[in-house]
């Protein structure tokens, strides 16, 4: 049974955001080594993958966070700027 720890956690991970929110979000529990997002990573991500984006603006750690990752990973040479 999960306790309310639990049930806020996924909350917040389920919970759709702005870029912003989401940026601080995903490079503040990044473990290290793990690439960092920027808005420009971001945004690149965003026009890479717009099946992702059911509300276009809207982010959301459970949806996005381990395939933004592995696209930060496999584009590590890409300058985004």
């Amino acid at each position: 049974m999960r306790n309310k720890k639990d049930k806020e956690q996924q909350e917040i991970n389920e919970t759709p955001v702005t870029l912003a929110v989401f940026l601080e979000a995903y490079n503040k529990n990044i473990p290290e080594g793990f690439p960092r997002a920027t808005p420009a990573t971001l945004k690149k991500f965003q026009e890479a993958h717009p099946t992702l984006f059911k509300r276009k603006d809207m982010w959301s750690i459970d949806r996005h966070r381990k395939r933004l990752i592995d696209w930060l990973s496999s584009n590590a040479d890409t300058d985004f700027a």
